[in-house]
């Protein structure tokens, strides 16, 4: 029988955390084989696949490939931004860009 996950309750103090919800399919066997291994833990389905999760978030943080690839990703991100700021600068001049106040063009 499997447990139902239970809502965290915010620690005393700390901030109150938000959660997301994931519907994830696996194949019958991996259920078992996680069920009992929860079973033997005293912890829930959940439980072990939040650890498994947690687990590989921080394994991809030390990830050399990944890594390389989030720094290509925020390269491009930088250069679509400073694209959209010139583009900006273009048309409303370098005030607009700046975000210093003033009156728009044509309007009096």
């Amino acid at each position: 029988m499997e447990q139902q996950p239970q809502t965290p309750q915010p620690i005393e103090g700390e901030q109150e955390q938000r959660f997301k919800t994931l519907g994830v399919r696996i194949q019958d066997e991996l259920h078992t084989q996680l069920a009992f291994i929860a079973q033997l833990s005293g912890t829930t389905i959940a439980d072990q696949i939040r650890v498994s999760i947690e687990a590989r978030v921080l394994a991809a943080q030390d990830d050399p490939e990944l890594i390389a690839r989030a720094e290509e990703l925020r390269a491009e991100i930088e250069r679509e931004a400073a694209a959209r700021r010139q583009a900006i600068a273009g048309l409303f001049g370098k005030a607009a860009v700046s975000g210093e106040a003033g009156t728009p063009r044509g309007r009096k």
